[in-house]
């Protein structure tokens, strides 16, 4: 364990507070918090935590909206160099009790309005911490009572933000933490120091989080802009005018959206053209396919600085497309940062030349070798080199540029969400009606994918598809919920009995640009 720090190092919170403590931190609505304040809060907050018996490398999960108390939250388990799960605030009761066990987390903090079904899941009094940010309950502390001018404030001093772990459902449907943890060699600092340079930041510069918090782009965005003195804009729930707006009045400098939140800008239309976009500098898109006419629309309207990157939460971030190849490598997704490297192979493992199309394999300095209290990966997931089959099929061309034309795995990505079939299909299989089922992704104008449902019936049972969607929503998180159903005698599957969802696919996604 490192010794206590006594001073605030440089790039953190606590130095800014220092340095430029009446500037704004965070802005959500019509709350704001100067630097110096955002580090008495947390200060508050880590005293209480470290008195409730949270330690170093303990696990706290977070649940919560995009709000202004992510960033105390945050910097506070920096300060106490924990560790943060972030957890899908759409998640059910149960899914949030299996994901708490699953990761041994030792504390909660969320702001969910219900808090009773969600105290019968995880047993609050179990917990080193259980604290809701809004609502009372019964084995739940209230945030504003322990951040109030009343509560003693320690000085707690960060090195560096919170580890981030992510839970993703593998294809057995089970969830499976992610923590990159990366190493302090060289070149692992020299990656990191590129990845940086794509999102760098500086006191002045105005940060718009529209991702959810619980998905690394919103997190990395957040902990980016306070180690930068930057000013972070909170937007809890998206609406294209709103962001506009915040960019014309706020004059942000950076914006990062998955693609459908810049459909959904575009389909404003003329109405664009009224507000002052001219401040930003930066602009990222990514989470999810982005296609080339979609791409060209940002430039027109928003500006030339548009940058996409391509990862995945197991290798981290792998690479990136720069404003100044935009326009000449318009369906690519980028080239490898140092220290990357990308492996084009067929079913087989033999590596393929540029050109020619086959699965994706990534090796990054961070890249994971183990799922959060798991085993080693699989040969089909990790090779002895350390290279990841991210489950995508793509090429590279003679320039060491990544282009993807397909998914191997059968992950859906809806609105920049990671959906897995396998966790779905185990729900759905559980309904008295239904003898067997798949799940996959079909087109959707606004949030590039959705989610559909084939089902096999059993013999003489009555069944409607309204019935089946009202069943799921007590089962599933919204986002989950199949929002297409479909009725088959019987599934297309080979010779051993394995239905054929690329058949399932096929028809929906045929003259499409990309099959993903």
């Amino acid at each position: 364990m490192n010794e206590p720090l006594n001073r605030p190092a440089p790039e953190t919170p606590e130095y800014w507070a220092l340095r430029q403590p009446d500037a704004a931190a965070v802005l959500e609505s019509d709350r704001q918090l100067s630097y110096a304040q955002l580090n008495l809060l947390a200060n508050r907050l880590a005293t209480a935590l470290r008195t409730d018996g949270v330690r170093p490398g303990d696990i706290v999960a977070v649940r919560s909206h995009i709000r202004l108390e992510w960033a105390v939250v945050c910097l506070a388990l920096g300060k106490l160099e924990c560790q943060l799960l972030a957890l899908n605030w759409r998640l059910t009761p149960d899914e949030v009790g299996r994901i708490m066990g699953e990761s041994q987390a030792v504390g909660l903090i969320c702001d969910d309005p219900e808090l009773t079904q969600l105290g019968a899941q995880i047993d609050p009094g179990g917990l080193k911490c259980a604290i809701s940010i809004d609502c009372t309950a019964a084995g739940f502390a209230s945030y504003a009572d322990i951040v109030s001018e009343s509560q003693p404030a320690s000085d707690f001093f960060s090195r560096k933000p919170p580890s981030l772990i992510l839970f993703t459902s593998g294809t057995t449907g089970e969830p499976k933490g992610i923590a990159l943890r990366p190493d302090d060699s060289e070149v692992t600092r020299e990656y990191l120091a590129d990845v940086r340079s794509t999102r760098s930041l500086a006191p002045g510069d105005v940060c718009l989080v529209t991702v959810p918090l619980h998905h690394a782009a919103g997190a990395t965005q957040v902990s980016d802009a306070l180690k930068s003195g930057a000013k972070l804009i909170l937007l809890r729930r998206f609406e294209p005018q709103e962001v506009l707006r915040l960019i014309q009045d706020q004059r942000v400098t950076q914006w990062f959206g998955v693609p459908t939140m810049y459909r959904r800008v575009a389909a404003l239309g003329a109405e664009v053209k009224q507000y002052d976009l001219s401040s930003l500098k930066q602009l990222g898109v990514g989470a999810a396919p982005v296609d080339g006419a979609l791409k060209q629309w940002i430039m027109d309207n928003l500006g030339v600085c548009l940058r996409e990157g391509y990862g995945s939460s197991e290798v981290g971030l792998a690479t990136s497309l720069p404003p100044e190849f935009q326009h000449v490598k318009m369906n690519s997704c980028g080239r490898a940062f140092r220290h990357v490297s990308i492996s084009i192979r067929d079913g087989g493992g033999q590596v393929l030349p540029a050109g020619e199309h086959g699965e994706i394999w990534i090796k990054t300095p961070v890249g994971i070798t183990s799922y959060l209290h798991g085993p080693t990966l699989g040969p089909d997931q990790l090779d002895s080199h350390g290279y990841f089959f991210t489950g995508d099929i793509g090429y590279l061309d003679d320039d060491g540029f990544l282009y993807i034309c397909d998914r191997a795995k059968d992950l859906i990505i809806s609105g920049g969400v990671n959906i897995y079939p396998a966790e779905i299909e185990a729900v759905l299989k559980t309904h008295s009606a239904i003898a067997d089922c798949a799940v996959i992704g079909v087109p959707d104008e606004e949030f590039g994918e959705s989610v559909a449902a084939f089902c096999e019936l059993r013999s003489g049972v009555l069944f409607t598809p309204a019935v089946l969607l009202e069943w799921c929503s007590g089962r599933l998180a919204s986002y989950k919920r199949p929002k297409h159903i479909f009725v088959v005698e019987e599934l297309p599957r080979n010779a051993v009995g394995k239905v054929l969802k690329r058949e399932l696919r096929a028809s929906h996604w045929r003259d499409r640009e990309r099959a993903i």
